[in-house]
């Protein structure tokens, strides 16, 4: 499931492309035609992002929310205004990198033919977009949009005053193991497998202390942390948690292999200590950490 810098990552992109624009909404495959027509011909004002989740707001006061979920992704293509523009979403298509748009911007001529089941489809006078997959597709009102956004906690990459402690609040509440708590939307919104494994390796916390039994610095400092590696996550289109270091081409950035310090690398050395990096199962998801480090 794509982590929420890359929904944040595609809130900018359909601002760009689409932000002020009159669009044409449809459902080819035509199971959210009813929705798609209300959405159909108005402008699109603005696009934003809380955790996973992507609203997309428009002049008529409704929004389209969707959440990618496992298997959700958009495709976009278009004129020169979305060269750059990129796929998003459906790691186990593309993963964590973004797939350019491959369309020849300067023979445009309007959207292809749909190709599977796309369920959504935005056209403006410059490109297209294509959601396939997604979870949750739904044109809702504002009030809607404001009641999904009360169900989740707060979002790291808004750094919105006051969310560093209403997360710390919540972590020191529960009695719940930190590591299914990263992962819990209504304690920390966006954070998937990756970023739970690594920012808990990063800070050297147990996945399985409770959240009762951190301190409130403890809290503090994975929330920074948490912020940081997002944030990276936002710039760089990828998730990199470790540092040019221990990249075998340094500036050019890490290989595969180089990019994490124990998402993945299950049996293998910990890069900071040597201990081999175990593997389990938490919440029916897979959990990488370091025992020797994070004890």
């Amino acid at each position: 499931m794509p982590e929420g810098h890359s929904v944040h990552r595609l809130a900018r992109q359909f601002q760009d492309v689409f932000g002020g624009s009159v669009l044409r909404v449809s459902s080819p495959q035509g199971r959210f035609a009813a929705g798609a027509a209300l959405l159909d011909g108005q402008r699109m004002l603005g696009a934003t992002a809380h955790g996973k989740q992507l609203f997309l707001r428009f002049a008529n006061g409704l929004y389209l929310h969707v959440h990618l979920g496992l298997y959700g992704a958009w495709d976009f293509g278009g004129d020169e205004t979305f060269r750059g523009a990129s796929s998003i979403g459906a790691p186990r298509r593309i993963g964590e990198r973004e797939s350019r748009a491959e369309d020849d911007a300067a023979t445009y001529a309007g959207p292809p033919e749909p190709v599977g089941a796309v369920r959504v489809r935005l056209v403006s006078g410059h490109g297209w977009a294509d959601l396939r997959g997604a979870s949750t597709c739904a044109a809702i009102t504002g009030e809607e949009a404001r009641a999904a956004r009360a169900k989740l906690g707060p979002d790291p990459l808004h750094q919105a005053p006051g969310d560093r402690a209403e997360f710390v609040a919540r972590l020191l509440r529960r009695k719940t193991a930190v590591g299914l708590l990263l992962m819990d939307q209504s304690v920390l919104a966006g954070v998937g497998n990756i970023y739970r494994a690594e920012v808990l390796f990063r800070q050297g916390i147990d996945p399985w202390t409770p959240g009762n039994a951190l301190s409130a610095e403890s809290a503090g400092l994975l929330w920074d942390d948490t912020v940081a590696a997002m944030s990276d996550g936002v710039r760089d289109g990828r998730i990199i948690t470790t540092p040019a270091a221990l990249w075998s081409g340094g500036a050019a950035g890490p290989l595969d292999g180089e990019a994490h310090y124990v998402y993945q690398r299950a049996g293998q050395d910990c890069r900071r200590c040597g201990t081999p990096v175990a593997l389990t199962e938490i919440g029916a998801r897979k959990l990488y950490w370091c025992p020797g480090c994070q004890n």
